[in-house]
């Protein structure tokens, strides 16, 4: 057996793994529960601020100002850990401002959108 250090969502974990052979009992478990997609907006004055859930670089914003969003609708793209996450908007409303840019470092609850 060898025993390995897996870090996910910037927890480390040791796991030990055996070889098997083809004939060994294959054992499926229940995937863990998945986390919120994405934070609440923020609404102050009639605003809404769709947040950055995940620390990140922006690879792209799916909106301009003046577009309409719907509650849902992917208003940008984050990569974080090699993998690309979509961010929905988190309200229905009009972009009014947009606060990251591509290729910009965000951090958890940093603004990306504005609606009015």
């Amino acid at each position: 057996m060898k025993i390995y250090k897996v870090k996910v969502n910037g927890k480390v974990y040791e796991v030990e793994l055996e070889a098997v052979s083809e004939s060994a009992e294959t054992i499926k478990t229940e995937a863990a529960p998945a986390q919120a997609a994405a934070p609440k907006a923020a609404v102050s004055g009639g605003n809404a601020v769709v947040k950055a859930p995940i620390a990140g670089k922006v690879l792209s914003i799916k909106v301009k100002v003046g577009d309409v969003v719907k509650k849902g609708q992917v208003v940008a793209v984050i990569e974080a850990m090699k993998l690309e996450n979509e961010v929905p908007s988190t309200e229905e409303g009009t972009v009014t401002e947009i606060k990251a840019n591509v290729g910009a470092a965000v951090n958890n609850g940093d603004a990306l959108i504005v609606l009015g």
